[in-house]
């Protein structure tokens, strides 16, 4: 995290751009997410199409992003449950993160700039703030996929797109919980 901050506080970091639109222009299949019943959940990628993924990431840093975001946003048991992998949330995350972090070590070895991984953590699809799901529940999933990103190789989080102040809280603290765990 220190060479991040460090960074951020000698200038500009450019991070990369919409990853649900490159993925998209992938003309993705069915088969390519593992079947019709996980179609659309684009974490499951990082396990089915490492080499999208992959793409995805060599993409943004081709075009000079020094920092880019794991393909993780709804990488937790709440919306992973909807596709009925809610137990998958940690390997998704981890390995959605390894990905990340070896094409940005692969450049940083090519030119010796380093790049960052961002370690992509979304709103999902119940908020606390409307009693659609508990806070501690939320708070529980974000752990898992904290210590999955974590153990992956990020160097720091991103917390992204919240709208429920209950559901960013949540995602802060479990984060947190995650850092303590690993130490």
């Amino acid at each position: 995290m220190s060479g991040y901050l460090d960074a951020v506080s000698n200038g500009v970091v450019v991070f990369d751009g919409g990853a649900g639109t490159t993925l998209h222009a992938a003309n993705l299949l069915a088969d390519d997410f593992g079947g019709p019943e996980l179609e659309g959940c684009a974490e499951v990628l990082n396990v089915t199409r490492p080499d999208v993924v992959e793409t995805l990431h060599r993409s943004f840093l081709d075009v000079g992003a020094d920092a880019i975001e794991t393909n993780t946003f709804g990488c937790f048991s709440v919306p992973l449950g909807e596709y009925g992998i809610a137990d998958r949330a940690y390997e998704l995350a981890a390995a959605g993160t390894a990905i990340a972090r070896r094409v940005a070590d692969d450049y940083f070895r090519g030119d010796g700039r380093r790049r960052f991984v961002a370690g992509s953590i979304g709103p999902g699809t119940k908020l606390a703030s409307l009693g659609q799901i508990t806070y501690r529940e939320l708070c529980d999933a974000y752990e898992v996929q904290a210590a999955g990103l974590i153990d992956g190789g990020i160097d720091l989080f991103l917390v992204e797109t919240q709208y429920d102040l209950l559901g960013a809280r949540a995602a802060i603290n479990g984060a947190r919980r995650a850092m303590r765990t690993a130490g």
